[in-house]
């Protein structure tokens, strides 16, 4: 899992942390003991992973994780990216199951993670800490969103925005945003990401639907979307795209995409831009007249076992800092 990651993993005699950008030694030597792997970027050590059988429970090793309060020995401090908590990034992994623990958040808790985050993401989060001390992570970035302005927005978009940016403040991890037809949703989905985007530092923004025409349709509204702080169109400012292939380009901070697309990415499947031959699929996994991926199911299309996807390094699960879901009472 970690050399899928993109780490290059050592043993603790052969260390040299310079090898690559990310690197885990195993059976490294802490202060309080041997861990099973202590984790490099760019030099710095900066995290740990406790790793147990399958078949264990997360939560013995997760207790093992407050040890690590001792942190390192005194040959390697020098090396310690941060010393006030020099291991800030720990996992526990039975390889069944990650959890993760980031000790820069505000209110640090473990979170189930689908796998190990890759260096070079770290690497983004070590930056990010360096640069703004006072909100060093994404999710203490969502407590401190300045106060929306509510020109030009209607009663009931002023309220999704509120209500979902107050549940991200508590750390929840999904909201339901419901609003009747034609109160503008994707209106409010533009202008909740534009504000993760400038004031809470996401990187890129997934908007996920389940037909070809409302790909369409919202990627106007993004590109035509006047920001209010700015006055610049949106498309002017971050870089707006449909998935076009079988890779997410890190240029962009909003891709806009099909469920069925994403799902043959993340199966490592071709990724057609023909739109005119996905809007004929639709026939199948979710037509223009409302039917869905789950109506196809329920008339005899559903597989012998819930499908899964593998991790895919070309769309790892640290690509997006939000999902916009559209019309989730469908398919989604």
């Amino acid at each position: 899992m970690l050399a899928e990651a993109g780490w290059l993993v050592q043993d603790v005699a052969e260390l040299n942390p310079m090898a690559g950008r990310g690197v885990a030694v195993r059976e490294f030597r802490l202060a309080s003991g041997p861990a099973d792997y202590v984790l490099y970027v760019d030099g710095r050590i900066v995290g740990v992973v406790e790793a147990k059988r399958e078949g264990e429970t997360l939560s013995a090793a997760q207790a093992q994780n407050a040890r690590y309060a001792d942190g390192v020995l005194k040959e390697h401090r020098l090396a310690v990216w941060r010393e006030a908590d020099p291991l800030a990034f720990r996992y526990a992994s039975t390889g069944a199951q990650t959890a993760f623990l980031n000790r820069l958040d505000p209110q640090a808790r473990s979170r189930e993670v689908f796998s190990f985050h890759r260096p070079a993401t770290i690497a983004r989060w070590m930056k990010e800490a360096d640069d703004r001390p006072a909100a060093p992570t994404y999710r203490a970035r969502l407590k401190r969103l300045p106060v929306l302005g509510t020109d030009g927005l209607r009663l009931a978009q002023v309220d999704a925005i509120t209500g979902l940016e107050a549940s991200l403040a508590q750390d929840l991890p999904r909201g339901l945003v419901q609003m009747a037809t034609g109160a503008g949703k994707t209106f409010t989905a533009v202008t909740e990401t534009y504000r993760l985007l400038k004031f809470g530092g996401a990187k890129r923004v997934l908007f996920l639907v389940d037909r070809n025409n409302l790909g369409r349709q919202a990627l106007g509204e993004f590109r035509n979307y006047v920001t209010p702080d700015d006055g610049r169109k949106f498309s002017e400012l971050y870089n707006v795209e449909r998935l076009a292939g079988d890779e997410v380009q890190d240029s962009s901070s909003v891709l806009i995409c099909t469920i069925q697309k994403m799902y043959a990415l993340l199966r490592g499947e071709t990724v057609t831009n023909d739109d005119a031959a996905d809007d004929s699929s639709e026939d199948v996994h979710g037509s223009s007249d409302g039917s869905s991926i789950q109506d196809a199911a329920e008339a005899g299309y559903e597989a012998d076992a819930p499908v899964s996807v593998e991790y895919n390094p070309r769309v790892p699960p640290e690509a997006f800092d939000l999902i916009v879901v559209d019309e989730c009472h469908r398919s989604i």
